[in-house]
Order: C-alpha cells, then structure tokens, then sequence
C-alpha cells in the first residue's frame, strides 16, 4: 500500500502479545502487557508514528484502564466506530466512514510518518482488506493461557516475510512486512 513517492508512511499493526498469542488477557485486561512496555523499551518505534487508527473496544479499554488520562503516544488519533459518542473527546476524532476512507484519513494526518493500527478486530479487517503493509509485536516474556487473540477467527491466511528483529532486557520487537 505505501508508495514512497507519494510522502505516506507505512500502515502498521502494531501490538504487544504474550508468548501464547494473546494481545489482552480475560475480561481484556491489558495491565501485565503494559507494565512490560511502560519505560517505552522501544522509542524508535513511538518516533515512527505519525497517528493511530484504533478500534472503539481497544479505545473504551484504553479509557477504562487510565481512568480517562489515556495517552496514546503516537499523533493524532482516531477512532472507528458506527456508535460515535454523544460528547467529543478531546484529541481524539471519532470516524463513522467505511474501512478504506478511515485508514485513508488516518494515514494522511501521520504527515509522512507510519500510521499505527491497533485492536484485534480493526486490524483483521484491514489485514483482510490487503491495507496493512507491516506487522510490528512485541513478544512478552510471559504465557497468559487465556484472553484476546492477536487476530480474529476468522482473519484466514495472510503471509508475511519476517524483516527485523530486535531485543531490549526481556522483550523480543518482530517485524514482518505483509506479502501482496
């Protein structure tokens, strides 16, 4: 999808997972992922990042967990969803458009810069729809036996060509450009 001739950055699934395959534990509790990344072992990573495109549940878990101080790190951000809320939040934009048209508006606002998208829903339908050129995770030291899978059932075969590895303490970056 990126072309580097016309100034966009990459689009980029972007999670944490355990070791079993799980982006959030039961109940989407994504606290013992996030203690593991929370001195950003990575910032070349956050420096990459021009904006998000985020799933509504990945959002509302996001909100739950920082008690609605929730910083994403990584420009602006935004939403899909087909239930926008009453009330704006600010600095985030909540998009109601097709798959295509949100991932176009979202990669445009990373000014050159990668666009991150992250929720396990949001990122199988992109992945299905061929709009995903890499898939980043970060492998965490630990087995959680139960949770969010990285990906959705019914995501099906998607081929990927290992590009990069790189390790910091316990945590081990994998990068994968998507196959087209």
């Amino acid at each position: 999808m990126s072309d580097a001739n016309n100034g966009l950055g990459k689009v980029v699934v972007n999670r944490a997972m355990s070791l079993d395959g799980f982006i959030a534990g039961p109940g989407h509790d994504m606290g013992c992922l996030v203690e593991h990344l929370k001195d950003n072992p990575f910032p070349e990573v956050e420096a990459e990042c021009g904006a998000m495109l985020v799933g509504r549940g990945t959002h509302e878990v996001a909100n739950r967990m920082a008690k609605h101080d929730r910083d994403y790190d990584g420009g602006p951000v935004f939403v899909l969803t087909h239930r926008p809320p009453d009330e704006p939040e600010p600095g985030v934009t909540f998009l109601s458009c097709d798959l295509t048209e949100a991932v176009a508006t979202a990669r445009a606002a990373a000014g050159g810069l990668n666009m991150e998208i992250l929720g396990a829903d949001l990122a199988s339908q992109c992945l299905r729809q061929g709009l995903v050129d890499e898939v980043l995770v970060y492998v965490l030291p630990m087995l959680l036996g139960d949770g969010v899978r990285f990906s959705t059932s019914d995501l099906g075969r998607i081929d990927l060509e290992p590009f990069a590895n790189t390790q910091s303490g316990a945590i081990t970056v994998l990068r994968f450009r998507v196959r087209k």
